[in-house]
């Protein structure tokens, strides 16, 4: 019975991780473009949120996107979960949470409500009359006014004060204080390369860009040291690499300076053990010591492209240096020496390979 009760647990699960890996792709745009406009007229306007003349509305344009990017989450998870029927009723539920105040956790709460509800009332069995409009009125009204509903009346403020709750807590840690938060946030974006467990650190990183900038601190190295470490390494110890991986280390560098942390994954691919353990060991060494020197990013995003909105640069940049040499050295010593096949003993085991063998 437990295990039984074990496996619907961990289907349960992967379905949600699905539903919201799709919910993300969809959302990161949102963030990218709106953090990133925003970013630049802070920059411009020297850290501050400009409030007036081109930069003001440059900013105007940033914070819209910032303040789609929940809704968008909460609505895609709805889609994905019941379809384009839930599409409104996340987007809804999830920007009613906005202004509840309960932030992220409150959008993903409303977009998985209202894919649920929409999805139950898709078994309400219609005429084939009525279909079209059971698709276009009664799933969108029926699951905005439910899901809507339990998030007004019910679920929305205890939500919001277990946010600000965290946020206090969040906000409170200094210094020293918040070197296992940057550990901990480092190795869950270096184990998996964009995966969903990275991708669970950034969003909730990037969705408190605005609120916790020090959490976008700790994001930005720990996400562009998994490659620029590999391609270090490559030319570190290139005796260990094959020509291919040689080439593969300079794209790397270049995708990890644009926090681009997919450019390790040929890497892993080939290399799966010693590659994963340098990049987790590396990442989160980059998130102790952004944490630990107080770094703080007011884009959405890693890398050196966001340099100019970045506090502590001198904190920012010896994070991602330490976490690229710690990578470079651990998976660069532990590997072993390529050996380059030899073509003619292909060739020769090609022409002795007799068919009527097998």
């Amino acid at each position: 019975m437990t295990q039984k009760k074990a496996k619907t647990e961990n289907k349960i699960w992967t379905v949600v991780q699905k539903h919201l890996m799709t919910a993300t792709g969809y959302m990161i745009p949102f963030v990218v473009a709106g953090g990133i406009i925003f970013a630049i007229a802070v920059m411009l306007n020297g850290h501050s949120q400009p409030t007036t003349g081109l930069l003001g509305k440059l900013a105007q344009i940033g914070s819209a996107g910032l303040a789609l990017f929940i809704p968008a989450l909460g609505g895609y998870l709805a889609y994905s979960i019941a379809d384009r029927p839930g599409l409104a009723p996340g987007f809804i539920t999830a920007y009613l949470a906005v202004q509840i105040k309960s932030g992220f956790i409150g959008g993903i709460i409303g977009g998985l409500l209202a894919g649920i509800i929409v999805n139950w009332l898709k078994k309400i069995k219609l005429s084939s009359n009525y279909k079209v409009l059971g698709s276009i009125f009664l799933y969108p009204l029926g699951g905005t006014l439910l899901a809507g509903g339990i998030m007004v009346f019910i679920i929305g403020a205890p939500i919001a004060g277990f946010m600000n709750y965290l946020t206090d807590i969040l906000n409170g840690m200094k210094g020293a204080a918040r070197i296992p938060l940057g550990i901990l946030m480092g190795s869950m974006i270096g184990i998996d390369m964009g995966g969903p467990i990275n991708k669970v650190a950034c969003t909730f990183a990037q969705t408190q860009v605005d609120t916790l900038p020090f959490l976008m601190g700790i994001m930005g190295p720990s996400v562009c040291t998994m490659p620029i470490g590999l391609g270090i390494s490559t030319f570190l110890f290139k005796k260990k690499y094959s020509p291919a991986e040689s080439d593969a280390g300079k794209a790397a560098i270049l995708m990890g300076l644009c926090g681009i942390s997919e450019g390790a994954i040929p890497f892993a691919t080939a290399d799966p053990i010693r590659v994963i353990v340098g990049n987790t060991i590396g990442s989160a060494v980059a998130g102790a010591i952004a944490a630990w020197t107080g770094t703080v990013s007011h884009a959405p995003w890693g890398g050196l492209i966001v340099l100019p909105v970045v506090g502590n640069i001198g904190g920012y940049l010896l994070a991602v240096v330490a976490g690229s040499l710690v990578t470079a050295i651990i998976v660069g010593l532990w590997k072993k020496e390529y050996v380059e096949q030899d073509s003619n003993l292909t060739d020769d085991a090609d022409i002795d390979l007799n068919i009527e063998e097998f």
